[in-house]
């Protein structure tokens, strides 16, 4: 058996104090595996004291470690080229965040798994955690600020046809039982803190600032200010396909208003920061604030699968017809780049979850200068750009030629027929190069 650090893997050539920090990192992450007895490089010493090391062992566990992991560690000794080793096995506890006990709740007593690292936890990843599993949710919780206003949401529930008054704030949840305003309360209100800030570059890094913005005011309008915003960047391009323009914006309005709102409804607000939204020429990104939930994978996301960190503030936006149901939008924005060769990026890391859209009109800048002349056939412009480009796709022949997608292929097949080009890969890395 070989033997490298991971994710759920670390190896202690010895028991030190250390232990209870890798522990805890497991504890507070996915789980994983604690290997005492093998070198860092993998390689097998073994453990001659098995009796002291366990006690000890045992002793960090029950006294050095809050709250309780004993229902949650396991101890083993197992014969690895024939030596002993200890072996714990962690499992990610549903108590969180676990912190050593003389060091308490704070970033140099409460450590995450972070690749085959055991990292400190900031003080805001602590605040999440704390609450995330003491069974309260954020938008439930009594808002710091009590002097609230909500013109701007009663306009919207006056433009739905909606009733919306004082009588209506118990029963959408933005006060409680005490009539105190809740965070759900602040966030739909005139004074809400959360922002999101936008930036928009010149071409395809961030080293030249075109526009950028900051979003205030309640979530329900720095929404409606964004996507008009936007509106402003979403260039239209025409193509004539057959007798016919056929217009495509860079962004389908779709696509762009459900990554918004993804990231909007079900970010985690116990983090101060802002959501970050981000233009490119070639793509468009969006960045929030607190992971997936626990237990829900992206995989589960394109099924469909929905679960709600905001389920009250979710209902305030299906109320208002920003979304037609829950647990499809994700799979509508691949819908919507169904005709593109590039295709959405969804990524979570522990504490984020980031949205990218690629730019449906995009063109990498191509020298067309040593490619196209009016004197030359449809033909030999493709021949000319594969000897530039060593190949070419179905949709780069589409658009050197600002052609539809049944002509490119007719295009490609004569030339296949003649022998002038071969067809590389299949499916949709599908190329062509000179024969």
């Amino acid at each position: 058996m070989r033997f490298v650090e991971s994710e759920s893997c670390e190896l202690k050539s010895i028991l030190t104090k250390e232990v209870k920090k890798e522990i805890i990192a497991f504890a507070n992450t996915n789980g994983g595996k604690i290997y005492i007895g093998i070198n860092d490089d993998g390689k097998v010493n073994g453990i001659l004291n098995l009796d002291e090391v366990i006690q000890a062992l045992t002793g960090m566990i029950n006294e050095g470690i809050r709250p309780s992991l004993i229902e949650y560690t396991k101890i083993k000794v197992k014969l690895y080229d024939e030596k002993d080793v200890v072996v714990i096995d962690i499992q990610s506890g549903p108590n969180k965040p676990y912190y050593i006990a003389d060091k308490g709740l704070k970033p140099s007593g409460v450590y995450l798994r972070h690749g085959s690292s055991s990292i400190q936890a900031s003080e805001e990843i602590i605040k999440k955690m704390i609450f995330e599993h003491s069974g309260l949710r954020f938008e439930e919780m009594i808002s710091k600020i009590q002097n609230l206003s909500f013109k701007y949401l009663e306009k919207k529930f006056q433009d739905n046809q909606l009733e919306f008054d004082e009588n209506k704030y118990k029963i959408l949840n933005i006060i409680n039982n005490e009539n105190k305003y809740t965070n759900l309360g602040l966030l739909l209100s005139d004074q809400c803190s959360y922002t999101i800030k936008c930036a928009i570059f010149n071409g395809t890094n961030k080293i030249e600032f075109r526009d950028r913005k900051e979003f205030t005011g309640s979530i329900i309008k720095q929404v409606d200010d964004l996507f008009e915003y936007f509106e402003l960047f979403n260039k239209i391009t025409g193509k004539i396909i057959g007798l016919k323009r056929v217009d495509t914006k860079d962004y389908p309005d779709y696509s762009l208003r459900e990554a918004l709102l993804n990231a909007v409804i079900h970010r985690s607000y116990y983090f101060d920061s802002s959501i970050l939204v981000t233009l490119y020429d070639n793509k468009f990104e969006i960045v929030s604030m607190g992971g997936l939930i626990d237990g829900i994978t992206i995989k589960e996301i394109f099924k469909g699968i929905s679960s709600s960190r905001n389920p009250n503030l979710a209902n305030i936006f299906y109320r208002l017809g920003y979304v037609e149901s829950f647990g499809t939008g994700i799979g509508r924005i691949m819908d919507s780049y169904m005709e593109c060769d590039k295709k959405p990026i969804f990524d979570a890391t522990e504490n984020t979850f980031s949205i990218m859209l690629p730019n449906m009109n995009y063109q990498e800048n191509i020298n067309k200068s040593n490619i196209i002349s009016p004197s030359l056939s449809q033909e030999e412009i493709i021949i000319n750009y594969i000897k530039e480009y060593n190949k070419i796709n179905r949709s780069e022949t589409e658009k050197l030629l600002n052609i539809s997608k049944t002509r490119a292929y007719k295009i490609l097949d004569k030339m296949l027929e003649k022998n002038i080009i071969k067809k590389e890969a299949s499916g949709k890395n599908t190329y062509y190069v000179i024969e």
